[in-house]
């Protein structure tokens, strides 16, 4: 007999994510039909079967759909035939198998796609001059602030008053 493995699911409007939690995985066999339907099978890392059927919501594009097995997982990006969302990851309505998971860490919401919210593709960031300063920066520079914020334009140093409270507080004394 044999096991499903957890899997992980979300949706864009153009593709859905499946993430097959497996370590160790061999023999692995994914298996995606332009109807919708996608077979899984490998062994794990104990030699024990897993595999499961699923039979996706809608139609999607085999050619540019991808997989890549990785150590701990096998992922594979789906793509839709059509650019729409879809109510749910399977064809058939009713409480998902046990083994089948939403992944809240990459899905988005139908309305939040047009913001582009977590999903900054392939933009490189260190490229990017936000213009702000480095901690050591910030560190060095706050005493410079205050020593000029204490000097008066000749460069001799401002004699503080005491603000009203502190003046207060210091005249009553127990």
């Amino acid at each position: 007999m044999s096991r499903h493995p957890i899997t992980k699911w979300a949706q864009r409007s153009d593709r859905v994510f499946l993430m097959i939690e497996l370590p160790d995985a061999k023999d692995v066999k994914l298996n995606l039909k332009p109807e919708g339907h996608f077979n899984f099978s490998a062994k794990g890392s104990d030699d024990l079967p897993y595999e499961f059927d699923l039979e996706l919501f809608d139609a999607v594009n085999v050619e540019e759909s991808k997989a890549a097995v990785a150590p701990r997982t096998i992922c594979y990006l789906i793509k839709k035939a059509e650019s729409k969302w879809w109510p749910r990851l399977q064809k058939k309505e009713g409480k998902p198998p046990v083994f089948l998971k939403v992944d809240w860490d990459k899905w988005q919401d139908e309305e939040d796609e047009d913001v582009g919210f977590n999903d900054f593709g392939d933009m490189d960031f260190s490229k990017l001059d936000m213009g702000g300063a480095d901690d050591d920066d910030i560190e060095d520079g706050e005493d410079d602030v205050v020593e000029s914020a204490n000097k008066d334009e000749e460069g001799g140093k401002i004699e503080e008053s005491k603000g009203e409270d502190a003046a207060a507080a210091e005249e009553v004394k127990p």
